[in-house]
This record gives C-alpha cells, structure tokens and sequence, in this order.
C-alpha cells in the first residue's frame, strides 16, 4: 500500500468519525448505527464493523454522557435496571454476532434502522 493511499485511508477514517461523533452527541447514541457501514467502506467485513463501531463509540459515548450529566439531562433512576438490561443483552448479541451468518446480521441491522426511522418518523415527540 503506497503512502498516498495510507494517507487517502486515515483522512477518511478521520471524517467518519467526525461524523460519528457530530451523530452520537447530536442523538445521545445514534452514532454505532452510522459507524458500521462506515467503517465498512474503510474495508472491514461486516463483522468487523460491528465489533469496531463497539469499540470507537465508547469513548464519544464517554464523553457524550458527561456533557449530558453536567447539564442535567441524565434520569440516573433508570440507571441500575437498564444497565443489567444492556448488559445482558449485548452478552447475547456478540455471542450471537459469531454465531450468525453476515447476511443475517445484514439484514438484521437494516431492518432495525428501518424501524427506529419509522418509529422517530412517526411517533417521536
């Protein structure tokens, strides 16, 4: 790989975490959702991409809660409950990330996009 196509790979890793990150503060964690076809236009499979966009939203997630926290948007009483709620369930999803083909979880991930766009489309407040 030639130096001008490292760079070309980095500017565009670069952007799309800008662009993840403007998502995931903007939304309070759409951010993962824009971050896997992203990552897999930098040449991750779709597995990868998964896991990846895992790992690069933790700290923008991080950073994200603590801005909400200082400016009092966090209901800390849901806190306990929906944490053993997501912890059990992303247990179950990353084992079941291996466990599934990558056109199941293909269409697995757009059908869950569509349906959060439908339900912000039509019953967000």
């Amino acid at each position: 790989m030639s130096l001008k196509t490292q760079k070309n790979g980095r500017t565009a890793q670069i952007s799309s975490g800008v662009l993840v990150g403007i998502a995931n503060g903007l939304f309070g964690g759409g951010g993962g959702m824009l971050a896997v076809p992203l990552l897999q236009k930098t040449g991750l499979n779709e597995k990868q991409a998964h896991a990846t966009a895992i790992l690069v939203i933790l700290p923008v997630s991080l950073l994200s809660f603590v801005l909400y926290a200082v400016r009092g948007y966090c209901d800390f009483s849901v806190l306990i409950p929906t944490a053993i709620g997501v912890v059990f369930g992303g247990f179950l999803g990353a084992k079941w990330l291996k466990q599934l083909p990558t056109k199941t979880v293909n269409i697995l991930f757009a059908v869950l996009q569509a349906l959060a766009g439908l339900f912000l489309c039509f019953f967000g407040k």
